[in-house]
């Protein structure tokens, strides 16, 4: 692990340095990741900008026009799970996740300080394989009992943003951690991959940021950018966007409520 840096991605040239990369600072109730983590050395990232660049199929099957396999230009994953060991296990907690749960609702309209966004599409799938690529990562979440994985996409108001709410469904936090380090762009193990809606711009070219938590047995992760891959000002913003599409995961909540471990830390 390295602090996150300039990596060289396809329409990212920050001018790096720390008015950049944020320091730490909390939000309200709501934290913000510690020091931004990127992963990753340079002979990686060369590699990452080549296969974008070779790659000319559209995202997925989902619509839009953007690279097929992407990754995000800086990563930084949560493993810590603090408020949800009572749910590390699928074991208590077997109800399937449902769209209408996780996605509907508030969860249809978000809204924080200056950001307001909204659900352009969802899609949740029992086949994990088939919204991701990289064979070890597919081979992991086999391997952790990957049920699940659903993903929204949602676009500002002034369509000036968008991201991707993520959720994995794994049989156990463990599992939950494995996939957070195979997210880890200097592994290559591959990623999830977003979804493109007709209408919406294309997400995945450019300079985008994702922060992967430990929510039990769930991994969430959200993914932002600005629209088209445009480069943010300074890392803090990628940071504000990322906290409001986080805000569906409060499902988990009512999850954790059902087993008795429902207290907000």
């Amino acid at each position: 692990m390295i602090e996150a840096r300039d990596t060289g991605s396809p329409g990212a040239t920050p001018e790096g340095g720390q008015d950049f990369w944020p320091a730490d600072k909390p939000e309200g109730d709501r934290k913000r990741p510690n020091r931004k983590i990127l992963y990753g050395a340079g002979a990686a990232v060369a590699a990452v900008v080549v296969a974008v660049a070779a790659v000319v199929l559209l995202g997925g099957g989902d619509g839009g026009s953007a690279p097929k396999n992407v990754l995000p230009t800086a990563y930084t994953p949560d493993f810590s799970g603090e408020g949800f060991t009572r749910i590390a296990s699928r074991d208590v907690d077997k109800r399937p996740i449902t769209e209408a749960e996780a996605l509907g609702g508030d969860a249809k309209t978000l809204a924080s300080g200056k950001y307001s966004f909204t659900l352009a599409a969802s899609n949740l799938t029992a086949d994990c394989k088939s919204v991701t690529w990289g064979a070890r990562l597919q081979g992991d979440l086999a391997k952790y009992g990957c049920s699940q994985i659903l993903r929204g996409a949602y676009v500002s108001a002034d369509k000036k943003y968008v991201g991707q709410f993520i959720v994995v469904n794994l049989a156990s936090e463990d599992g939950v951690k494995q996939v957070q380090r195979d997210l880890d762009k200097a592994t290559g193990a591959g990623w999830v991959r977003p979804l493109n809606p007709p209408g919406v711009p294309a997400f995945g070219a450019g300079f985008s940021a994702a922060y992967a938590k430990t929510y039990g047995h769930y991994a969430v992760v959200t993914w932002v950018e600005r629209a088209g891959g445009v480069q943010p000002a300074s890392l803090n913003e990628m940071i504000d966007v990322s906290l409001v599409i986080e805000k569906p995961a409060d499902f988990v909540w009512g999850r954790l409520d059902l087993v008795g471990g429902g207290k907000r830390r």
